[in-house]
Formats: C-alpha cells, sequence, structure tokens
C-alpha cells in the first residue's frame, strides 16, 4: 500500500497541471486543506467565466462568499481523484459537508443516490467504460465501472471521481466555452456531469448489443467455430454477469434523476431542472436496454442448453443406431459359434457365403431404416 501511496504523490502532480488553460494545482497546503495532492483542479466561476487568480479551495470558497455579502455572485467548482481521509478532511471541514457524505465519497463502491443534507446535496453516479476486445472470450471484460460523486451547494460543488475512466477535465473544458450555461450556477454543472454519465450508458449499450448479437448469431448457427452446434455457454454466462454490472450502474439511478426532474429543489436552478428531465428519459431508454439485454441473454442461454440436449440426444440415436446394426452380425455369429452338431445349413456348400449375403442384407435394410428416420 505504501508503494501505491508513493506512485499516487509522483503522478498526480503532474495529472494536475492544465496544460490547455494554463492553471496549476499544486501548493493548495495551508488553505483550509491537511493535504491538497487529490485536487485536481480548483476555480471560481462568476457568470459563467472562470476567475484566473490561483487559489486553494478555502481561498476560493472564502472570495465567493465575501463578494459584497452576496454568495450568490459566483461559485467554486473543486475537483477531486481518489482522495483519502486526510486529504479531504481539510475540504469537508472549510465546506460543512456532512461526516456520512464524505465517507462515502472517500471510499467509494457506493449505489448510484441522491441525498440531501442540510444545505448540500450528494449524488453519486456510476461511470461505465466499454472494454474493447479482439474476441469475446470467457473470461473476457466488457464494461468498466468507474464512480463521480458530486456535493452540490449553493456556492460550490465537489466532484470526487473514483476509477481510471470517467475523467470531467473536457466536460470542465466545455463548460467554460458556455459562458451564458454555466452562470446557472453549480446545478448547471450537476446537470452536465449526469448527461455525461447517461450519454456514455447509451454507447456502452450499443457495444454490447453487438457482443450479444454476435453470440446470439453463434448459438442459432449450424455449427459453431469449434465445428459443434451452438455456443460455448461459458461465454454467454460472462456477458451476463457483464450486463448485470451494467444493469447496476444504470437502473438505481432512475430514482435520483426523476427526483432531480420532477420534484423542485432548492439548490437546483428551476431552468435546469428542464434539462434534467430530458437526461431522465435518455436513462430510462438505456435502462429499458439493459434489461431488455439481461432477458435476451437469459433466452440464448436457455436455447444454447438446449441445443446441447438436443445434439446429445442425436448423438445416442446415432450410437443406438450403429449398436443396432452391429448386433446383426454379432447375434448370427454367435449362434453359429455354439457347439452342436446338428445346425442349419452347416453341411451345406453355400451356406456360409449365404449366411454372409444374409447378413449383409439386413445390416443394409436397417442402415436404410435409420437413414430415412434422421437417426444416422
Amino acid at each position: 500500500m505504501s508503494m501505491i501511496r508513493e506512485l499516487r504523490a509522483a503522478v498526480r502532480p503532474a495529472l494536475r497541471k492544465d496544460t490547455r488553460s494554463g492553471y496549476g494545482y499544486e501548493g493548495f497546503e495551508g488553505v483550509g486543506c491537511a493535504s491538497s495532492s487529490a485536487v485536481v483542479d480548483c476555480a471560481v466561476y462568476r457568470e459563467g467565466r472562470r476567475d484566473t487568480e490561483h487559489l486553494g479551495p478555502a481561498q476560493a470558497l472564502r472570495k465567493v462568499r465575501s463578494a459584497d455579502g452576496n454568495n450568490r455572485q459566483g461559485f467554486v467548482w473543486i475537483g477531486l481523484h481518489e482522495p483519502t481521509e486526510e486529504e479531504f478532511a481539510g475540504i469537508a471541514q472549510e465546506y460543512g459537508l456532512h461526516p456520512l457524505a464524505v465517507e462515502d465519497a472517500v471510499h467509494a463502491h457506493q449505489r448510484p443516490k441522491l441525498e440531501r443534507y442540510d444545505e448540500s446535496l450528494f449524488t453519486v453516479f456510476k461511470t461505465i467504460h466499454y472494454v474493447e476486445h479482439a474476441e469475446l472470450t470467457a473470461t473476457s471484460e466488457v464494461v468498466e465501472t468507474g464512480e463521480v460523486m458530486c456535493f452540490t451547494g449553493r456556492d460550490y460543488i465537489i466532484t470526487v471521481r473514483h476509477g481510471g475512466q470517467g475523467s470531467l477535465r473536457a466536460l470542465r473544458h466545455r463548460l467554460e466555452e458556455d459562458p451564458e450555461l454555466l452562470g446557472k450556477g453549480p446545478s448547471a454543472v450537476l446537470h452536465a456531469i449526469a448527461d455525461q454519465t447517461v450519454d456514455g450508458y447509451l454507447a456502452v449499450a450499443d457495444a454490447v448489443q453487438d457482443d450479444i448479437d454476435e453470440v446470439e448469431i453463434e448459438v442459432f448457427s449450424d455449427r459453431s467455430a469449434n465445428g459443434r452446434r451452438g455456443g460455448d455457454a461459458s461465454r454467454i454466462y460472462q456477458l451476463k454477469r457483464e450486463v448485470l454490472e451494467f444493469k447496476r450502474a444504470v437502473s438505481p439511478l432512475m430514482r435520483p434523476l426523476q427526483m432531480l426532474s420532477e420534484r423542485p429543489v432548492r439548490l437546483i436552478d428551476p431552468d435546469i431542472q428542464k434539462y434534467f428531465r430530458d437526461v431522465a428519459d435518455h436513462l430510462t431508454r438505456v435502462n429499458e436496454q439493459v434489461l431488455g439485454f439481461d432477458d435476451l441473454l437469459n433466452s440464448i442461454l436457455q436455447a444454447n442448453l438446449a441445443q446441447a440436449t438436443v445434439a446429445q440426444n442425436e448423438d445416442m440415436r446415432k450410437i443406438t443406431a450403429w449398436a443396432a446394426i452391429f448386433a446383426v452380425p454379432t447375434m448370427i455369429a454367435g449362434i453359429y459359434g455354439m457347439n452342436f452338431d446338428y445346425m442349419p445349413e452347416t453341411e451345406w456348400t453355400y451356406g456360409y457365403p449365404a449366411v454372409l449375403l444374409l447378413i449383409l442384407t439386413i445390416c443394409y435394410g436397417m442402415h436404410r431404416g435409420f437413414k430415412r428416420n434422421g437417426w444416422l
């Protein structure tokens, strides 16, 4: 663990430097944070435009709240990546974040949810990333999950990201190019994060659909790649597990987005609430797709097992048919192998070839019969 922490400490400063905007966020010590190595970006926004002054989290909040005594003159947006308890403690204290929400944000692995506290909203989003693979196998990782957690107040929004994907850097720059939207405050940022998350679900759903189509074609084809009818049940089961992971990210988010889009929320701008309805509609579509994936994979798995049973029955019929054919010469040879003096045709000159001809005739007739009935 110490090695991992040292590696994180070495890598984060390089990631924290925003080369496109020129803002760096090293050196936040002494501004209300016990340790600031988890801070990726921190900025003050006024009327949708970013303040060029470099400030730490505590200084940024004080500047916003001291502006003519009106805390609606701007807001602070702080971005963190996988903070530890020590790294988050100073910010949590300065911004008055609820201890339960802080604990969830630090330890991650949370279910998508929306929680209301005194002066803030705590929202958890599960981000989904499609893992590219040349071929779907029984051990293929199809989806990779991460988390984005948002603390939304009247004059601040704090985003905490877990996982190697779901970066908000491009989203921040896109919002900075639209001052009118960003001027709506923290709720505009919360909507943008929700919209980006759900758009990611749509892209992943399309990719997973391709994998399911591939498996479905293989199962219902005459012959699979391994020369046997049907598909590989382990591949289907692995894909079903990955779809279940996808479902765990999508379905629990339905309720929070409905609350944000339908019920008046004090910290959400009414104009922004309209946009949440569109996000909720997209999420409903994705949720229906994922539920459909689950049902379809159940059907494919059952069809694959049924085909395996049918193939086994066909094999048993072939074995039984050949066993019946070979039983004829075995039976006749067994009869004539008995040590009796008086047996039919034993003294006849053409007895031996006649018996062979009889055996061949019976076997040929049985083969034709089995072939006609589909046993061979």
